[in-house]
C-alpha cells in the first residue's frame, strides 16, 4: 500500500516492487499494489513497468478511482445517503484536467492561491464518478469535505464526509473478508491505516526512513502513524538500530521486528577490473540527500590525488539546478538526472558516496556492495553501521565532515589494485543476507508474529495471562529462524479462519 507512484520514483517505491516480485516469484504469493492518487494513466504506467521488468505476472497495481470505474462499491455504516441538494460540478473557481488518451479523468478545481476547492472525478464514458468538495463550510474557503459516489445515470447514491471512510469501504470490498495482510509503505498511507482493523486483515507498518529528527525526537511527518504504533499488528523498520530507538519511542505495546529490503539483481561473481578513480552517487538530488558533499568531497580529493577523479550522479530532484551551477565548469563531475535502472552503473564504478542526513537502510547502498562498488558513507545514524566495516569493505566518516569524506576518496584511490580488489569482493560478501529468499523468510517470520499476535488479543485466556505477567506486553520482536517453526505452530493452532 502506497498513496502514489511517480514517474521517477526512488529507493522507497523501487524496494517494495522488489519485495513484491520477490514475494510473487520466490513464494509464489500475488501481490497487489494499492494507490489512492488522482494520476490518470496507471494502465499505461502498469504497461511499462510490466514491460521493462519491475512487474511480475502475479503483481497488479489497483487505484482507488480506477477500481471504482469498474466496480459497484458495496454498502456500508461508513457511508450516508448523498445529499440530493449538493451541487455535483461547479464553474465558479479555476481548474486542471487530468486526461487519459483524450478522455478527463479528474478535474482539480481550485481558487487563486492554488487551494483545491473541489474534485471530480469521471468514468472513461465521461459519466461523473466521484465528486469531492473541499469547501463544504464555506464556499469557495477551504473548510470542512463532502464526497459523493454517483451511478452511471448521474444519481448522487453515496456519500462520505470523510476520505478514510470512503478509502475503509473500499479496503472491505477488496478483501471480502478473506484473510488479507496489508504491508504499509508509505507514512501517508500510514496515517490513516493506524485505524483500519479488521479481524481478516494483518497490518504491516514498513518505516523506510530514519523516523527521529536532529534532535533525536519523532519526525513530525511520522508522529500521526507512529503515535498509534500498537494499532499495527507490526512495524517493520530496516535496522537492529532503529528497531532499538523506535521501542524507546513508541513504548513496549508495538510489535518492532526488522526485515531488509532485498536488492535487485545477483551478486557480482567477480569485482572484475574498473577504474580507480571513478565514483558514482544514486540519489534523489534533495537536501537530505546532501549530494552536494560528494560533489565538493571529489574537488578535494581531486586536488590531493596523482589520479582524474570523476563522478557520475544519478537522480533528479529539487536541488538539481543549484548543482548544476556549481559544477558548471568541472568536466569531471556529470549530472545524468533521473536513468531508469541507474543501478547497472554501479558494475563499472569504482566507489559509491552516501551523504544523506538521515536514512532508514538505503537500499542503493546494498546495491552498491553488491555489484562490487565500493560504498564511502556518512556514518548516520542508521544504515551503514550495519553492512560497512570501515577498511574492510568500505569506509565510513563521521557525519557531516566533507574533509574527512574527501580523504577516505584520496586513501582508497591510492591504494594497491589487490586491496581494492579485496575490498570489493568483502563488499559483494556483506550484501548475502539481501537476497529474494532471506527477505522472504524475514517477512514470513514478522507476519507469523503478527498474526500470532492478533491471536493472542483476541483470546479471553490470553489477556487474562498478559494482565497477570506484564512481561509479555514488552515481549520483543524475534527475528531468528529457529523461532519460525515456533510461530507456525502457534499461528496454526490458535488463528482459525
Amino acid at each position: 500500500m502506497t498513496w502514489s507512484i511517480p514517474d521517477d520514483f526512488g529507493g522507497m517505491t523501487e524496494a517494495m516492487f522488489r519485495r513484491s516480485r520477490a514475494f510473487d516469484e520466490v513464494c509464489a504469493t500475488p501481490v497487489d499494489v494499492l494507490t489512492f492518487d488522482t494520476r490518470p494513466d496507471y494502465p499505461d504506467l502498469e504497461e511499462r513497468l510490466r514491460g521493462d521488468g519491475t512487474l511480475s505476472r502475479g503483481i497488479r497495481i489497483i487505484n482507488l478511482y480506477d477500481w471504482l470505474r469498474e466496480n459497484e462499491l458495496p454498502r456500508s455504516k461508513a457511508s450516508s445517503p448523498a445529499p440530493a441538494a449538493d451541487a455535483a460540478l461547479r464553474t465558479d473557481a479555476e481548474t486542471t484536467a487530468r486526461v487519459r488518451a483524450g478522455a478527463v479523468m479528474s478535474r482539480l478545481h481550485h481558487d487563486a492561491h492554488g487551494r483545491v476547492l473541489q474534485v471530480d472525478h469521471f468514468r472513461r464514458d465521461g459519466s461523473l464518478l466521484l465528486t469531492d468538495r473541499r469547501d463544504v463550510r464555506r464556499r469557495g474557503e477551504p473548510g470542512g469535505r463532502r464526497l459523493v459516489l454517483y451511478d452511471g445515470q448521474g444519481r448522487p447514491v453515496r456519500s462520505w464526509r470523510r476520505a478514510w471512510h470512503l478509502y475503509t469501504d473500499w479496503l472491505d470490498a477488496l478483501t471480502a473478508e478473506r484473510q488479507s495482510f496489508f504491508i504499509v509503505d508509505s507514512k501517508t498511507t500510514a496515517a490513516f491505516m493506524a485505524e483500519y482493523r479488521r479481524r481478516h486483515v494483518v497490518t504491516a507498518h514498513l518505516v523506510h526512513g530514519a523516523h527521529r529528527d536532529a534532535a533525536g525526537v519523532v519526525k513530525a511527518s511520522r508522529r500521526a502513524a507512529l503515535e498509534r504504533a500498537d494499532q499495527f499488528d507490526v512495524v517493520a523498520v530496516l535496522s537492529r538500530a532503529q528497531a532499538r530507538d523506535l521501542r524507546q519511542d513508541v513504548g513496549p505495546s508495538a510489535l518492532i521486528t526488522v526485515v531488509s529490503n532485498p536488492h535487485p539483481g545477483g551478486h557480482a561473481r567477480d569485482p572484475g577490473a574498473r577504474a580507480a578513480a571513478r565514483g558514482i552517487v544514486i540519489a534523489s538530488l534533495t537536501r537530505r540527500k546532501r549530494v552536494s558533499h560528494a560533489i565538493a568531497a571529489v574537488r578535494m580529493a581531486s586536488t590531493r590525488s596523482a589520479a582524474a577523479i570523476s563522478l557520475d550522479v544519478y537522480g533528479d530532484g529539487e536541488s538539481r539546478a543549484a548543482l548544476a551551477r556549481s559544477i558548471r565548469d568541472d568536466a569531471d563531475i556529470r549530472l545524468h538526472g533521473h536513468v531508469p535502472h541507474a543501478r547497472k552503473k554501479l558494475r563499472d564504478a569504482s566507489f559509491a558516496l552516501f551523504t544523506a542526513h538521515s536514512e532508514g537502510f538505503p537500499l542503493a547502498l546494498v546495491e552498491a556492495m553488491a555489484a562490487g562498488c565500493v560504498p564511502i558513507a556518512y556514518d548516520i545514524d542508521y544504515g551503514p553501521a550495519e553492512i560497512i566495516r570501515h577498511r574492510r569493505n568500505g569506509y565510513l566518516v563521521s557525519a557531516g565532515n566533507v574533509e574527512g569524506l574527501a580523504d577516505a576518496i584520496t586513501e582508497f584511490v591510492a591504494l594497491p589494485e589487490w586491496r581494492r580488489r579485496r575490498l570489493r569482493t568483502r563488499a559483494i560478501r556483506a550484501t548475502r543476507g539481501f537476497t529474494d529468499e532471506a527477505v522472504c523468510a524475514q517477512w514470513a517470520t514478522a507476519l507469523e508474529l503478527a498474526l500470532l499476535r492478533r491471536a493472542l488479543q483476541q483470546s479471553p485466556a490470553a489477556r487474562a495471562l498478559v494482565r497477570r505477567w506484564p512481561r509479555l506486553r514488552a515481549a520483543p520482536a524475534l527475528t531468528l529462524r529457529p523461532a519460525a517453526s515456533v510461530l507456525r505452530w502457534l499461528s496454526s493452532a490458535l488463528v482459525r479462519p
